[in-house]
C-alpha cells in the first residue's frame, strides 16, 4: 500500500504504510504520562477507512486503538420505530441513521478521561455490539474513523475542537466508492441491479456529501495507491 499525502506541511509526500506508521509511532514517543493522540478519519463508504486502520493496527498493536462510527448505527428497531420507517431503512448508512449525540458524547467523556467502552458493528447480523471496544488509559494513538466525523453540523462539528488533535481524509473519486460499494452489496447477497440502485439512491449521494465537506477540514488528505 503507497499513500500520496497532501497536508500544511508537505504537498504530494509519498509514503508507504509503513512510513505513516513510523509517523504515528514516533507522535506517541513523545507523549508524556498518559497523555494521548487523537486522529478523526473521514471518508466516503468504500474509500478504504477500515482498510488503513487495520493496515496501521497491524504494525502498531497494542500502541493503536481504533474507534469506529459504524458502532454508532441506529438499531434496526430503532429505525422501525421513526417516522418512516422505510426511508429509514432505505436511507441506512446516511447521517440521521447514526445515533451522532452519543457518538460525541462518548467521545468527548474518552478524551477528558483516557478512557472508554464503545460499540462495534455485526454486519452478518445489521446491529451494533455493545461494549466491544475498551480504551485503556496511557500513552497510545486513537484513531476514529467514519464516514461524518469530519462534518460541519451539529453535533460532529464537535468533535474537532474537542476531541481530535489532528484530521485526514481519505480522498477517494466518488465513482471508486460507489463501484467498490456496489461489490460489497453484492457479496451481502443483493442482485447487481438491486446494489446499483441502493449506491445510486444512498450510498453514492452520501459520499458526494463527505467529499464535499470534510476534505476542506482534514490535516491531511491522503491517496491511497494499492501496490503490487
Amino acid at each position: 500500500m503507497v499513500l500520496t499525502v497532501e497536508s500544511k506541511e508537505s504537498i504530494n509526500k509519498m509514503l508507504t504504510c509503513e512510513d505513516l506508521a513510523a509517523e504515528l509511532q514516533q507522535k506517541a514517543a513523545q507523549l508524556t504520562g498518559k497523555s494521548q493522540f487523537w486522529i478523526g478519519l473521514a471518508g466516503g463508504p468504500g474509500s478504504g477507512k477500515s482498510t488503513l486502520a487495520q493496515a496501521l493496527k497491524a504494525r502498531l498493536g497494542k500502541l493503536l486503538t481504533i474507534i469506529p462510527l459504524d458502532g454508532y448505527h441506529y438499531y434496526r428497531r430503532e429505525l422501525d420505530a421513526m417516522e418512516d420507517p422505510e426511508e429509514a431503512h432505505t436511507r441506512r448508512g446516511a447521517p440521521f441513521t447514526f445515533n451522532s449525540a452519543r457518538f460525541v458524547n462518548d467521545l468527548i467523556k474518552a478524551r477528558g478521561t483516557g478512557e472508554g467502552v464503545f460499540p462495534s458493528f455485526d454486519h452478518a447480523a445489521g446491529d451494533p455490539v455493545e461494549a466491544s471496544i475498551q480504551l485503556h488509559q496511557g500513552r497510545q494513538i486513537v484513531l476514529v474513523e467514519g464516514n461524518y466525523v469530519l462534518l460541519d453540523t451539529e453535533p460532529w462539528c464537535q468533535l474537532r475542537d474537542s476531541v481530535f488533535d489532528e484530521t485526514w481524509f481519505l480522498d477517494v473519486p466518488v465513482p471508486e466508492c460507489n463501484r467498490r460499494v456496489c461489490i460489497r452489496h453484492v457479496k451481502t447477497g443483493l442482485t447487481e441491479e438491486q446494489a446499483k440502485l441502493r449506491v445510486a439512491t444512498n450510498d453514492s449521494i452520501n459520499a458526494e456529501l463527505i467529499t464535499k465537506v470534510s476534505r476542506r477540514n482534514a490535516d491531511r488528505i491522503i491517496h491511497i495507491r494499492m501496490s503490487p
